[in-house]
């Protein structure tokens, strides 16, 4: 683990979306104990988002997205997976017929938040860490479409305890490195294995963005676009939820979290 919180994927395998995790009530507790994150503010004009999983970018800051996009920065949303592995065995649909319905899904989703659709990638679901080399020259090309334009990257945590996830952050950071804009990032499976003040996440990093009323609202609708995921498939084991209330609490509140 290195000095800046970096809990390796076998932490995202030790506690798994079935289990309960920390309980969004424990969570709740100490923020009111602590007190408020300093607020996140965009102060860009392009917005390059980036998700490893077709629900990342609407779960982690779907909000953000949509008061930036309200703000007049332009909001580009990259899913670097095809999410074709969430249920792997299903009797009920294919890979490809996954990955087709939570293409559709995203795409609703971003329609509800007002933004353009998230551009679709397509690697292979669960093997982005075999693919960093195509990640950042997405993700450079992407930046060189408006090289004047201030653009920072938003993308998923590269410490979230999944590999899609890491893969992702760390070919962010690559990239931005290289291209010299600023890197900031989201996390999604860390509120799941973390507990209050673990000593593995830099939380002098993070930042909060507050949702309004309307903002919250338009994220919990968009949440509900992700039918493969927030409801099973079938009865089969196979076709279980992968995002049930409990996950979905943590990831529903009236803000949300990025690391600067």
């Amino acid at each position: 683990m290195t000095a800046d919180g970096s809990p390796s994927a076998h932490r995202f395998g030790a506690t798994p979306t079935s289990a309960e995790g920390t309980p969004e009530s424990e969570w709740q507790r100490w923020f009111a104990a602590r007190g408020p994150w300093p607020d996140f503010e965009p102060g860009v004009r392009r917005l390059v988002v980036l998700a490893a999983h077709p629900d990342d970018e609407v779960l982690g800051v779907g909000g953000l997205m949509a008061a930036a996009h309200r703000r007049g920065i332009e909001v580009v949303a990259l899913c670097l997976s095809d999410g074709s592995a969430s249920h792997p065995g299903s009797p009920t649909l294919s890979p490809t017929e996954l990955a087709i319905r939570r293409r559709a899904e995203v795409d609703s989703a971003t329609s509800v938040l007002g933004i353009e659709p998230t551009r679709w990638c397509g690697l292979g679901d669960g093997t982005l860490a075999d693919h960093e080399d195509e990640i950042e020259a997405i993700v450079e090309h992407t930046l060189a479409e408006q090289p004047e334009t201030p653009t920072a990257l938003l993308a998923v945590w590269a410490h979230d305890g999944h590999p899609d996830h890491e893969a992702v952050g760390r070919g962010a950071r690559r990239v931005g490195d290289r291209c010299g804009v600023p890197v900031w990032m989201y996390p999604i499976w860390m509120w799941h294995w973390a507990t209050p003040d673990d000593p593995h996440i830099p939380w002098e990093r993070m930042r909060t963005f507050v949702l309004d009323d309307d903002l919250e609202a338009a994220k919990r609708e968009a949440v509900q676009a992700f039918d493969t995921q927030i409801r099973p498939l079938s009865p089969a084991p196979e076709d279980a939820t992968v995002l049930g209330r409990h996950i979905l609490d943590r990831l529903l509140r009236d803000r949300e979290f990025v690391f600067v």
